[in-house]
């Protein structure tokens, strides 16, 4: 296999909580921990899925990697380059090769600019071109997610949902990256949308060879569009394998619930449910060895004290469970 474009070892985000002024004078701070030492590469051309329930981490583990966040600890590695060690001017010019599409398309595009000034911002940042490469490139970017130029000078209250993610997803195109982070593009698009969204991304991922990371909790659309797949439990890491293997044979007891709660399209095919109980756990209060233990149906003495390690189960599939554990 070929070296990965991005390589995450240990990566951690903690945040200190204070509650008011006199958390100040305490000795022992409560600590966040949002994103807690995960590893995981990523393939050139590949789509790799990040997915699990709210508040796991994942849209912070997203933002970590392009250091829109600073990470606690931990190194990341994209396209030969550790961007951890990077001072601001050497990470601005690498944030041209890894670029961003957040979850609300509204809410991420300025109201006072018109598409045509957001789509050229980038280019200005970056000084790439004069005004008239500017304004080609604007117009190339428009026809290449389905808009109009007519609509050039309109502005993102004038669009709709699905028009406005298609603006955001041509201003991450503007600097022609490598890598596009995708902060769940189409959750906040209808059904129907979705379906476009995603295709245009797809077509376009062949088009330019780009490399995705898809955060999404739609198992669904997970299931279409990536190659390989993370869940994620607490800021770690609990199962990592290709579509077809995680999908086919989960491994983790959490997994194996996300899975199960995913409707079928059929509705005469019955579908046995793995109901969690209880609720999950605070990051700020993680339990000891195990994350999951508090809820996993098949709990055992060890998962309460020793943290299980995320390992190879065959045909890189992994899994960090002791059910799987060698005696």
């Amino acid at each position: 296999m070929t070296e990965p474009l991005l390589t995450v070892s240990g990566l951690k985000k903690y945040y200190e909580v204070r509650k008011g002024i006199w958390d100040r004078f305490r000795r022992k701070e409560e600590i966040v921990k949002a994103v807690d030492d995960i590893s995981f590469s990523v393939y050139s051309g590949e789509t790799f899925g990040l997915v699990g329930e709210s508040g796991c981490g994942k849209s912070t583990t997203g933002r970590a990697l392009l250091r829109l966040i600073e990470p606690s600890a931990g190194q990341i590695h994209f396209d030969g380059v550790e961007l951890t060690g990077l001072g601001e001017e050497d990470l601005r010019k690498k944030r041209r090769d890894m670029q961003i599409v957040f979850q609300d398309p509204y809410s991420s595009l300025d109201p006072r600019h018109s598409v045509g000034q957001i789509l050229e911002e980038p280019l200005k940042v970056h000084r790439m071109g004069e005004a008239a490469a500017r304004k080609a490139r604007v117009e190339e970017l428009m026809d290449v997610v389905g808009l109009s130029y007519a609509h050039i000078r309109r502005y993102p209250h004038q669009f709709s949902g699905g028009q406005r993610q298609r603006i955001g997803i041509a201003r991450a195109l503007a600097l022609q990256p490598k890598l596009m982070l995708l902060d769940e593009p189409v959750s906040a698009l209808d059904v129907s949308i979705q379906s476009q969204v995603v295709n245009l991304l797809q077509d376009l991922q062949e088009q330019f060879g780009l490399t995705y990371i898809f955060i999404a909790h739609d198992l669904s659309v997970v299931k279409h569009i990536c190659d390989r797949v993370a869940v994620m439990y607490l800021g770690r890491i609990v199962e990592l394998a290709d579509k077809n293997s995680l999908f086919g044979n989960p491994q983790h007891p959490y997994t194996q619930a996300l899975l199960s709660s995913v409707p079928d399209a059929d509705p005469f095919v019955k579908k046995e449910r793995l109901v969690l109980t209880g609720e999950v756990p605070s990051p700020s209060n993680a339990p000891a060895g195990c994350a999951f233990h508090t809820r996993c149906p098949h709990v055992m003495r060890v998962c309460h004290e020793v943290r299980p390690a995320l390992t190879e189960r065959g045909n890189g599939h992994f899994s960090a469970c002791h059910l799987y554990d060698q005696n």
